[in-house]
């Protein structure tokens, strides 16, 4: 019979309350996991697991020039050696930092299947491979060593770890954080790159930097999967306080498509970006059972046509259903809006603590200011003792008969070093050296070479030593590095953030219309916070705004009395001289909510734009957004695509639009062929490779062309159907001017018989010039030819003489000048003009930008 084991004799026992035992182990297991693994530290952005992923990789040599390997080698790698759990843990946690659609800025580099949006679970680790990302290669293992963080021992003390990367930027930040520890939790979303090397510089520049300029670098959250930002209070408060609630929803536009041959069109929804972590399949599922339980009414079929170039789902809507409806619907009761709660919870030393945004990049900068001064110290001391070394080879070399003779003549080698140390004070490094020196060192290349690597390392010992003494240029190369990193890795930004305009009415009366609302449909008050409805559910009656597009692409909404109350306050009279880099309202355009803005870009298509899906400015002087990104991705590609934009009229018929292309083709298209203008565009002139749109406009009956090249030759065209016949939308369009060789085209008007045309050539001189001096004539023809004050100047451009207008003249010295159009000389085609303004030697005029303003048309 076994003998019954006793404990107590031995030891001292120690009576301990049992709720005292149960706390302080219950703390000590709290903090390993939080620590250990669910929180992440604000310096590298990593948890445990992600560090011990790249550290194992790096140490395989899995970089990105290096061919893929596969999952399950790193994860047998990062189990034997640094993360003592489960290899599915660790397998996940690779996948994800695979995933394009989780991490904006993917750490690893995949080769296989990873899954999907719609939570397909990734192919086993046997099959997917992976290597590094050139991001985290270079901007955080690209300084690894014992030199620049510290190491610990592992779970068995048999190999050494890394307890923070040297990470050169805030990957905390890059690509958010979220996790579940005992008794808090972390939820950092992604961010722009740019945006926040443009924050971290800005903040070591000035580092009481205020909050508002802070908030303007860095906007906002910059998520993977796109998608909107509903609002701005949500952002501030979470970057001010380290948490709030950030509403974000998915794109989806309305577009009319076809369903099949021979059927009608029909309206329906189309969504292509999803909020951040949304499963689509789940999201679809969702839909349909909303329909299929008659929450949702009015959705007659819902495709999934989403493949590898993005999303797309379509959601087809009965004829009798206002689309806006539906897309509010999915709003508040699906996952295509959805609500962000940020909670910026990260380790700092190793303690728990919810910190501010300024908090976070300054603790980042801390650490990263710290690594690189640990980094050039280790340099430093290196180089100094390679300076020593080279330093007593060189004097050996300098006395080498004496240093032979030594050598000759010595018994040992420690009776060598003794006679180096007393006869030319050397210390031992340098006698070691002289002693393991081969005899290839004698000769006058090798001598040289030494030298040359003397002076090299004593500039560098100078520059570290530079560096280390002095805070303000060991951040200049932080900087330098920052701006490195932004230039290689740096992209535009995903996620747009849009404000929701005020609805008419105080926001009680708006909360008693919708609670009347929802009594009328028998639903009962919720007095949750719902996500935000879509702006356009608020505005049943339209809205009478002013759309202000600049010189350089951007558009702004101002609503009508904001811009009437703005413009009382301007001074007539513009400056007439405008600073470098200034930008300028070009067109003016008066109109409603409800309208749609067509833009034309150069391939020759068409996109619309929902008024009231621009964004509202805050004020007059708001910068607005550019137009381009407010087209489908597939246009955003020319940031000098779009050649022109107008306010589709009520009545179509009897209103036709020209186009002009570089080479000269000249097409008439009624504008009824835009009646059905969708999301994806509509073709609307068919180019050769080496053409492209530059010029249109819209034109009445009774209206002429007039086209000019800078040779000046203007053509003076009737708008009917013998010159210029209406075209199909697939049509190349018929020649418009004869060009010259040496000819290019540099203007293209529409005019009244009795009005006027205002010419500005690239030497300065203008005139306006009575339409009617100009023969009619046929398209291909060469038109009629003006004279220039001297033999060397070209014509510059061409605009319809309209009085209380103004031009905009951009010269080559990059500086911008007003004309007012009253102001130029009334004279024939054979009159020289006036120069009313003085150019610099060698510059000229190289654009003249015609300012529209619809109240200056209707004699406002």
């Amino acid at each position: 019979m076994a003998r019954q084991l006793n404990m107590l004799s031995a030891g001292q026992v120690i009576t301990t309350a049992l709720h005292t035992e149960m706390q302080q182990s219950y703390l000590e297991y709290a903090m390993s996991v939080i620590v250990g693994r669910a929180l992440p530290d604000v310096r590298d952005g990593l948890k445990p697991v992600h560090r011990r992923i790249l550290y194992a990789m790096h140490e395989l040599g899995l970089t990105p020039d290096r061919p893929y390997r596969k999952c399950a080698r790193v994860v047998g790698d990062v189990l034997g050696k640094y993360h003592p759990h489960g290899d599915q843990a660790v397998y996940d946690a690779l996948v994800r930092m695979v995933q394009d659609f989780s991490s904006r800025y993917p750490l690893l580099a995949g080769h296989g299947n990873f899954g999907s949006v719609d939570d397909d679970p990734p192919a086993a680790m046997r099959y997917t491979e992976t290597r590094l990302a050139p991001i985290s290669n270079e901007g955080m293992l690209s300084e690894i060593g014992e030199a620049t963080v510290d190491f610990i021992g592992n779970f068995d003390n048999s190999q050494q770890e890394p307890t923070v990367l040297p990470a050169q930027l805030p990957v905390l930040l890059l690509n958010g954080s979220s996790g579940i520890a005992v008794g808090m939790a972390t939820n950092i979303p992604p961010h722009n790159l740019g945006e926040i090397v443009d924050g971290l510089i800005a903040l070591i520049d000035s580092p009481n930097l205020s909050d508002e300029k802070l908030l303007e670098l860095i906007p906002g959250p910059d998520f993977p999967t796109g998608g909107e930002i509903v609002g701005t209070d949500g952002i501030r408060e979470a970057y001010l306080t380290g948490r709030g609630s950030v509403p974000i929803r998915g794109v989806a536009q309305v577009e009319e498509i076809q369903t099949g041959r021979g059927k009608h069109r029909r309206t329906a929804i189309v969504v292509t970006e999803l909020p951040y972590q949304v499963n689509k399949a789940a999201w679809i599922e969702k839909m349909a059972d909303l329909v299929s339980q008659g929450k949702i009414d009015g959705i007659s079929d819902i495709r999934d046509e989403s493949d590898r170039d993005g999303i797309r789902v379509v959601i087809e809507l009965r004829r009798d259903i206002h689309p806006q409806k539906i897309l509010h619907q999915l709003y508040r009761q699906t996952a295509l809006q959805t609500n962000f709660g940020v909670i910026m919870l990260a380790l700092d030393n190793g303690r728990p603590r919810q910190l501010p945004l300024r908090e976070l990049l300054q603790s980042f900068l801390n650490f990263r200011e710290e690594t690189l001064n640990r980094r050039y110290r280790y340099e430093l001391e290196k180089a100094e003792n390679r300076l020593e070394v080279l330093d007593g080879l060189l004097t050996a070399l300098e006395n080498l008969d004496a240093v032979i003779d030594i050598l000759r003549n010595a018994p040992d080698g420690t009776t060598a070093k003794q006679t180096f140390r007393e006869r030319f004070e050397f210390s031992d490094r340098q006698s070691d050296a002289i002693l393991a020196m081969p005899l290839r060192r004698l000769m006058s290349t090798e001598q040289a070479s030494l030298q040359q690597e003397f002076d090299e390392l004593d500039a560098r010992v100078e520059e570290l030593q530079k560096l280390l003494g002095d805070r303000r240029e060991l951040l200049k190369v932080l900087k330098k590095d920052l701006r490195a990193l932004k230039k290689k890795f740096g992209d535009e930004r995903r996620t747009r953030i849009i404000t929701i305009p005020e609805p008419n009415g105080t926001g009680e009366e708006l909360r008693e219309e919708r609670g009347e609302k929802r009594e009328e449909r028998g639903e009962k008050e919720d007095h949750s916070s719902p996500p935000a409805p879509h702006p356009s559910l608020f505005e049943e009656e339209a809205q009478e705004v002013v759309l202000e597009i600049t010189q350089r692409g951007y558009v702004r909404r101002i609503a009508l009395k904001t811009y009437q109350r703005s413009r009382s306050r301007m001074a007539e009279k513009p400056t007439l001289v405008l600073e470098e880099g200034d930008d300028f309202v070009q067109q003016t355009l008066f109109t409603t909510t409800q309208k749609t803005l067509v833009v034309l870009t150069r391939t020759g298509k068409a996109f619309p734009i929902i008024v009231n899906d621009i964004p509202s400015a805050s004020g007059r002087n708001a910068r607005g957004v550019p137009l381009l990104t407010l087209l489908p991705p597939s246009a955003q590609g020319d940031r000098n695509g779009i050649v022109h934009s107008f306010i589709l009229p009520d009545e179509l018929e009897e209103i036709s639009l020209l186009l002009l292309s570089a080479e000269g083709r000249l097409k008439r298209l009624p504008l009824i062929e835009f009646s059905d203008l969708s999301g994806r565009g509509l073709v609307i002139m068919k180019f050769k490779e080496t053409d492209q749109l530059i010029y249109a406009r819209l034109v009445e009956p009774e209206e002429q062309l007039v086209l000019a090249s800078s040779g000046g030759r203007l053509l003076r065209l009737a708008v009917n159907e013998d010159n210029l016949p209406i075209m199909s939308r697939a049509a190349q369009g018929i020649r418009g001017l004869r060009l010259r060789k040496q000819d290019r085209l540099v203007g293209c008007a529409t005019v009244f018989e009795d009005e006027e045309l205002l010419l500005i050539t690239e030497e300065g001189y203008t005139k306006r010039l009575p339409v009617d001096e100009l023969r009619l004539s046929g398209a291909g023809e060469l038109g009629t030819q003006i004279r220039f004050a001297t033999r060397t100047d070209t014509l510059a451009g061409v605009v319809t003489a309209i009085p209380g207008t103004e031009v905009v003249l951009l010269t080559s010295a990059n500086r911008m000048s007003r004309l007012d159009m009253e102001s130029a000389p009334l004279e024939s085609k054979d009159g020289k003009g006036d120069r009313l303004f003085n150019l610099n030697p060698d510059e000229k005029i190289t654009a003249v930008t015609e300012i529209v303003d619809d109240a200056a048309e209707e004699g406002e």
